[in-house]
């Protein structure tokens, strides 16, 4: 597992912001941004809740950027501009996009889950990470350049029976932004994904409470999570602080694991990553197996 590195990254006067801030991985994600000098606009549904994260973090910790903070609601389509104009306000430019908030959805089989609520997960999972993309590319490219994260992991790489909405627009936000990254790195502009680990947070709980019938096999791994606890959210804060920091130059159109991949090393293998399929979604034929299937 890598060691937490980016302690060291220098994210002082960059201008950032982070959805789903005000709990779980993005209120973890925010702090370390903060704590290394970030300029953070938070996000989330909730005013007193981003308030009361906002007053924690200027309380609790050290940091010498500036804290403001928007309430919106990700599944309205007016959303990414609200966030942008209200950026834009505060910010002559900005630096690091941060896509952490998401939703479960719909638990169960696909046949027994409310298509409505599927559709809600692709508007908060998917379309909404997409619009605000579509919004801050421009932004950074005038700029000069730029780093968007988006938090994926929970089916992404493998199928995730009875969690189809989830799981489905995790691999569709990886994919999505493979594809941007390499249209907007003319622009010194990176797109990476990170997969945050299993984390224990309101998810969690949402999954407990769902019960073992729908939930299926994954029940009782996600109810030894909550005995014994899950991977930490500190790692993963690490991470996007790295990938957002000038340390991870080079560096894009990646998904990488937190917990797993060895990623406080890749600074010194860009060239190793560049033009390689390492840490990327991929299809399998059979000779990458060693068959030779005619």
């Amino acid at each position: 597992m890598p060691a937490a590195s980016s302690r060291t990254a220098d994210l002082r006067g960059k201008n950032c912001i982070v959805t789903g801030a005000s709990r779980g991985a993005g209120a973890v994600i925010a702090a370390r941004l903060y704590e290394l000098g970030a300029n953070l606009l938070l996000v989330a549904r909730s005013t007193e809740a981003l308030r009361l994260r906002r007053d924690e973090l200027a309380r609790a910790v050290a940091g010498s950027g500036q804290l403001h903070m928007l309430a919106a609601d990700l599944a309205a389509p007016e959303a990414a501009g609200r966030i942008l104009g209200e950026a834009r306000r505060i910010w002559s430019r900005l630096d690091g996009l941060v896509n952490n908030a998401a939703i479960q959805g719909p638990i169960g089989p696909l046949w027994e889950n409310d298509l409505g609520e599927w559709r809600r997960t692709i508007e908060i999972n998917l379309l909404a990470p997409v619009a605000l993309c579509h919004g801050a590319v421009p932004w950074m490219r005038d700029g000069g350049g730029g780093s968007i994260v988006n938090l994926s992991g929970g089916g992404a790489t493998a199928p995730r029976p009875n969690f189809s909405a989830y799981a489905t627009l995790k691999a569709a936000l990886v994919r999505f932004s493979e594809t941007l990254a390499a249209e907007v790195e003319p622009f010194g502009i990176r797109v990476n994904c990170v997969a945050p680990g299993a984390l224990n947070t309101d998810m969690l709980a949402e999954v407990l409470a769902a019960g073992p019938e729908k939930v299926g096999p994954e029940y009782e791994k996600a109810a030894r999570r909550a005995r014994e606890g899950g991977d930490p959210p500190e790692r993963c804060a690490d991470l996007v602080a790295f990938l957002l920091s000038e340390e991870s130059a080079g560096i894009t159109g990646r998904l990488i694991s937190a917990v797993w991949d060895g990623w406080s090393s890749l600074a010194s293998r860009v060239e190793e990553l560049r033009g390689s399929d390492i840490y990327t979604l991929r299809r399998i034929v059979p000779a990458d197996r060693g068959k030779e299937w005619s």
